[in-house]
């Protein structure tokens, strides 16, 4: 069990930090009528990711058991992705390359207008067509998986791991909902902190959790000493 948070947590650090879909949720929050828009962006976001675990759930619990303890071969190999897609990452951040995970310029200008429903199919689509999203959810699935654990359990973790994905993003909409007038100027040195120091948290974040599954994949390759 300890095998299995010591990737589903990482995985949902990495998630979370990441910088565009904070910037949309802040910038949806601030508008007007933003409470409602941020939330069918999240319940979007949301609802993909449950979708994925229905899918790959059962497939990735059948392709992890080998019957040996320890991390199996399918997840090292999903880890070895998860841990390059980081690497590359801090490689083209620390270069000062644009951003991959950003939405087209044209999604970010009429965020500020948009129903609640385009938000809601904005979150399900940044999602579902992210190869780095895809990577990260499909990390955990398999992680998940790999501990064996019931159908129940499975989905249990499987919910802990999106909450913890999309934490901030919750926290922003709850306090935005319950408190407006408090968390407006929150918010506001939120979207400052993001603009002035998301390059350097994403390139700390994506080195430090790409060596660790980068050390965990080879170790499930058998190679220890790596």
């Amino acid at each position: 069990m300890t095998d299995l948070w010591t990737t589903v947590v990482p995985l949902a650090v990495t998630t979370a930090v990441l910088p565009i879909q904070l910037a949309i949720t802040i910038l949806m929050l601030r508008s007007a009528g933003g409470a409602a828009r941020a939330g069918a962006w999240i319940s979007g976001m949301t609802i993909v990711r449950l979708l994925q675990y229905a899918v790959f759930g059962a497939v990735l619990t059948q392709a992890t058991d080998d019957g040996l303890p320890g991390t199996s071969a399918v997840e090292g190999a999903l880890l070895l992705v998860v841990g390059v897609v980081l690497l590359v990452s801090a490689a083209r951040k620390a270069a000062n390359q644009p951003d991959e995970d950003a939405p087209p310029p044209r999604w970010m200008s009429i965020v500020d207008g948009m129903s609640s429903g385009r938000a809601f199919l904005m979150g399900a689509g940044l999602v579902a067509f992210s190869p780095k999203l895809w990577a990260f959810t499909l990390g955990a699935i398999g992680a998940i998986g790999d501990a064996q654990l019931g159908p129940g359990e499975g989905w249990i973790v499987f919910a802990v791991w999106v909450a913890l994905a999309q934490a901030l993003h919750l926290l922003a909409w709850l306090s935005a909902t319950l408190f407006p007038a408090e968390a407006e100027p929150v918010l506001a040195r939120a979207s400052l902190a993001l603009e002035r120091y998301s390059r350097p948290l994403v390139i700390a974040i994506s080195l430090l959790f790409g060596a660790w599954f980068m050390v965990k994949a080879l170790s499930a390759f058998g190679i220890p000493d790596a």
